[in-house]
């Protein structure tokens, strides 16, 4: 058995332990020993005190702790790791100093290949307690050589004392961050320069609370394969004071591309609004995946974690195993990514997404890359694929790739009225797509691939062969 043991979502976990009757013998404020034996969906550890469920963040199966109880329920309790009596094998120090407070990793304290069994047991794990599947081949996760400074995507909240980085777990609280180890090293270069541009000319920042203050978010987009950098400024406002002293500085960086504001001036917790002005260069930036270039614009959404990203692709495109006379439908296309990816083979591909700045993104990209065997429609996949089956769209290959939520009942239902013969489904939260497959009657799964995409944190992203019952 794994040192990890089997992960189990905190959801399940906690709705069958409501399923009995437990007398509680924990208290609040109050410090215990306890033995940690699993983790949970957000890599949190988990242990029983006298046979009562008890949540520990940052601790490890095998390990003897003390830890102190800082909320109770009915029927498990959380608590915070106040000292490590005896340390699992798989304990390492984190690289960066604050990853105890930062909500951008939750596994620094977990040697890497503790995380890549422990994302593998979680897959394993929500397919036989949601969708009941014990039997299928969940291969081993596939991992990176260096998983460090992989992500080709900054997304920082900007805050009072110039406070710049990720949120704090379970909050809105920023934590500062002068130097992150998952972004790619340029990035803490530009953060550094915009954090003195800020300063030296007293450039206020937001606070979401009275909605004043103008600089909301910092975004930085590289590309993996060309170099290209992007700065994406979100400010509460109409006007920049003094651009053209940041726009000086950061158009000296090399391979600096494109330098945008994005207005976004509704209270709201969404990062990005839907107006944009290129302040310098380009309106977006070029990357590839394979031999196809895309371009990414501030609003498209592009894999963060270009070389895992490959090999996700690949591994979905060897499931599909399509030919030159089968057509694939898409659905939740993105830019178009996956769909390019399918018609350099298939025979046509169409592809649904909700978001209509992706589409004409994957519109441009089709024409970019010279591919003509491939259609876009932009709409809610729920409601443009009943149409299409009422039209009578045939299709031999189905490929869901939805947010994590999964997908819509009406979704799944309609591809089963479409009965393709392969369904591949990439998935970001194993939970919901184990809830989905098990709706997919009449098809069995066939063989299952987790893919590392967020190194150091509780994510796993899946790509999973369906094909119909008795087919080959």
């Amino acid at each position: 058995m794994s040192i990890l043991g089997s992960a189990k979502t905190k959801k399940g976990e906690e709705g069958r332990m409501n399923k009995k009757t437990t007398n509680v013998t924990v208290e609040k404020n109050k410090c215990y020993t306890m033995l940690v034996d699993d983790l949970g969906n957000e890599g949190e550890g988990i242990g029983k005190i006298d046979g009562f469920t008890v949540f520990v963040e940052r601790a490890l199966p095998q390990e003897e702790i003390e830890v102190l109880i800082v909320k109770v329920k009915k029927s498990f309790a959380y608590g915070k790791l106040q000292k490590i009596i005896k340390a699992s094998p798989e304990r390492v120090v984190p690289r960066c100093k604050i990853a105890a407070q930062c909500g951008g990793c939750q596994l620094q304290h977990l040697s890497y290949k503790g995380q890549l069994q422990y994302k593998t047991k979680k897959v394993k794990n929500a397919l036989q307690k949601i969708a009941n599947i014990e039997s299928v081949e969940v291969l081993p996760t596939l991992g990176m050589e260096d998983c460090w400074r992989y992500r080709n995507k900054v997304q920082f909240p900007v805050g009072s004392d110039l406070k710049i980085g990720f949120y704090g777990k379970r909050s809105h609280r920023i934590i500062n961050t002068e130097k992150c180890f998952l972004q790619y090293e340029i990035s803490d270069t530009i953060i550094e320069i915009i954090r003195e541009f800020l300063k030296e000319y007293s450039i206020s920042t937001y606070d979401e609370n009275t909605h004043k203050g103008l600089l909301r978010h910092i975004l930085i987009k590289v590309g993996f394969s060309t170099g290209q950098i992007m700065v994406c400024l979100v400010i509460n406002g109409k006007q920049f004071p003094h651009k053209e002293k940041l726009i000086e500085h950061l158009q000296s960086i090399k391979g600096m591309t494109s330098i945008v504001l994005n207005y976004n001036t509704e209270k709201t917790n969404v990062i990005l609004g839907k107006q944009n002005q290129v302040l310098w260069g380009k309106e977006y930036i070029v990357d590839t995946i394979g031999k196809l270039e895309f371009e990414i614009s501030p609003l498209s959404f592009f894999q963060v974690n270009p070389i895992q990203t490959k090999k996700l692709y690949q591994k979905a495109f060897e499931f599909a195993d399509i030919n030159s006379q089968e057509t694939v439908l898409d659905l939740y296309c993105g830019i178009g990514t996956m769909s390019l990816f399918f018609a350099q083979k298939a025979k046509h591909v169409v592809g649904i997404e909700i978001v209509e700045q992706a589409i004409i993104d994957a519109k441009k990209n089709a024409n970019r890359n010279q591919i003509s065997n491939v259609e876009f429609l932009q709409g809610a996949t729920e409601d443009i694929i009943p149409i299409l089956y009422k039209k009578g769209i045939q299709a031999d290959v189905v490929v869901l790739d939805p947010p994590r939520k999964g997908c819509d009942k009406k979704v799944l239902h309609t591809i089963l009225n479409i009965n393709p013969q392969k369904i591949v489904y990439v998935s970001c939260d194993p939970a919901t797509m184990a809830r989905d497959i098990k709706l997919l009657e009449n098809y069995e799964v066939k063989i299952v691939q987790p893919v590392d995409m967020f190194p150091h944190s509780s994510h796993v992203e899946t790509v999973c062969l369906l094909s119909k019952l008795y087919a080959d």
